[in-house]
């Protein structure tokens, strides 16, 4: 099946939705995941339409809706309130955080919390055929593949998926591995190029990952997005050309 590529709008928060998709498009990027931070606030309908209108006329698909819930601490006004947000931007699915600590630091009150709230969003979410999504990052129980893949078990829910990303300073090998362990559950990468910590390179610099990473999400006999995100000085012309290097791994 294909990869298919995209932006995450959070790259640029500097730009009106406007113009995210008009660099997404001159990229030839197929997708955006619009962030609900900047470009389109938790429970704004109308935002939430005229962004999907926007994206339509420039031929984008609507890749997801990069909501900033935290499970475990989000009542269920709010899990009605992304739904409905997602729904009216055409979102098939909505990226939510697992908590707000860490694997080491979660206590068993802290799992619980998470995945009673997963299991929640996931029902609320299937009513309108809507994926849930787990963003992979630090400072969350998603911060390693183990917890990742306990909370998927444990939540059980045929909508509840994962993103990956490339953790801090982690080789390319065990990224890899990283990757094969969720790949049952995987709907989403976060495509960037940081090293070392989170300095910011060309996404060319980090080619001995990505190559990998990409061939391997092509041999999955479904779509699987890669999407760039956090590219170096925050410019529209470095993500010109990481798109171009993106596409021809692709």
């Amino acid at each position: 099946m294909s990869v298919r590529t995209g932006l995450v709008s959070v790259t640029f928060r500097q730009l009106p939705a406007d113009d995210v998709v008009e660099v997404a498009a001159k990229a030839g990027l197929a997708a955006i995941e619009w962030g609900g931070d900047v470009h389109v606030p938790l429970g704004n309908l109308v935002t939430a339409k005229r962004v999907k209108a926007l994206s339509e006329v420039h031929g984008l698909q609507i890749a997801a809706y990069g909501s900033y819930l935290r499970a475990g601490s989000v009542d269920r006004e709010e899990m009605r309130s992304a739904v409905a947000t997602a729904v009216a931007l055409g979102a098939p699915r909505i990226r939510v955080w697992a908590g707000n600590v860490g694997t080491a630091q979660a206590g068993v009150g802290d799992r619980m919390a998470v995945t009673r709230g997963l299991a929640e969003l996931a029902d609320v979410a299937a009513a309108s055929g809507i994926e849930i999504a787990l963003e992979f990052h630090r400072n969350t129980l998603t911060d390693e593949v183990d917890s990742t893949i306990t909370l998927l078990l444990d939540v059980g829910a045929p909508n509840l998926k994962t993103y990956w990303q490339p953790p801090v300073d982690l080789d390319d090998a065990e990224c890899l591995q990283q990757l094969e362990a969720l790949m049952p559950w995987l709907s989403t990468v976060h495509v960037f190029s940081w090293w070392p910590s989170n300095t910011r390179l060309p996404l060319a610099a980090r080619a001995s990952l990505w190559r990998p990473v990409l061939d391997r999400l092509a041999a999955e006999p479904r779509e699987i997005n890669a999407l760039l995100e956090f590219v170096a000085d925050d410019s529209p012309e470095q993500l010109a050309k990481d798109a171009a290097e993106l596409h021809s791994w692709v």
